[in-house]
């Protein structure tokens, strides 16, 4: 950054390091859980220190005085409280100048497949959505009492070449039937990086974008898509009432929503042009 502030990005995995790798000679430093992660970071130059943000730990707030946050650690797994996020900003005494924070389309809900963007109103119906539209209060309501700004970004499922569901495509799990499947939304990893540093550096402040592709399509779509790009079988397909039976909880969850997400707020508000506008045009079939 021009700036030359600070840049802490919590829960410094894959987008994390994706994001360190877009920007030249920074002074860049993460919070990670495991020493798995640490080792990742150090390889992409990052300064890196492993926390439980469950735990009651300190931090020397004189280190996140007018820095950059980009804040991508989840909630915990229970409740319907982001007490994570809670926790770490009021262990900041000194105000940062900004929080990029990574939350989830899921916070719509069901829209049984009608288009929706960033005016339509929220409607969590999992666990987890309900714990990130808590995040979001949580550093709405922060900000607004500390006189300090944020970014929320909306994201929908997160792809790349090495996070495709190969694993489940070669044990040929199936998916539910190609009728019945509803409208799902992604991004690609580089471009949701992409988006992130954009909006920290936008001139704009206190806003929610979702960062999606805008080309969405059915579950069922994808995995075929995938499977035809990895020379896999497409997966079987099986009825909705059979997949509430045997598929996970999660995935259930998931399959149960439909919406399809504009993204024309984001490609406008941060001036960005997506590496990957589609799925078709980061996984081109191998011949």
């Amino acid at each position: 950054m021009s700036d030359n502030k600070k840049t802490w990005i919590i829960g410094c995995g894959d987008i994390g390091r994706r994001l360190v790798d877009l920007y030249t000679d920074e002074n860049i430093s993460g919070i990670v859980s495991s020493t798995e992660s640490a080792i990742k970071c150090k390889q992409h130059s990052i300064k890196v220190k492993i926390l439980d943000l469950d735990s009651d730990y300190s931090l020397n707030a004189k280190d996140f005085a007018d820095a950059n946050i980009y804040y991508f650690a989840p909630p915990p797994a229970n409740g319907a409280k982001d007490t994570r996020l809670k926790r770490f900003l009021t262990k900041l005494t000194i105000n940062p100048n900004r929080v990029v924070l990574i939350s989830t389309t899921g916070v719509y809900g069901d829209s049984k497949g009608a288009w929706i963007d960033e005016d339509t109103p929220i409607n969590p119906q999992a666990d987890r959505a309900v714990r990130r539209v808590s995040a979001e209060q949580i550093l709405q309501r922060w900000s607004d009492a500390n006189n300090t700004n944020y970014m929320i970004l909306r994201v929908p499922g997160i792809y790349a070449e090495d996070r495709l569901p190969i694993a489940r495509l070669t044990k040929g799990f199936p998916i539910v039937n190609a009728d019945e499947a509803g409208f799902t939304n992604r991004i690609h990893a580089d471009d949701l990086a992409l988006a992130c540093k954009a909006a920290m550096e936008s001139s704009t402040k206190n806003h929610i974008l979702n960062i999606t592709d805008g080309n969405p399509s059915t579950m069922t779509d994808y995995f075929n898509h995938v499977a035809d790009y990895a020379n896999l079988p497409r997966p079987p397909q099986i009825s909705m009432a059979e997949a509430e039976q045997t598929l996970s909880a999660g995935m259930v969850s998931y399959l149960r929503e439909s919406r399809r997400i504009k993204n024309d707020k984001m490609l406008s508000m941060l001036a960005i042009k997506l590496i990957y506008p589609s799925l078709a045009a980061a996984l081109k079939i191998k011949k």
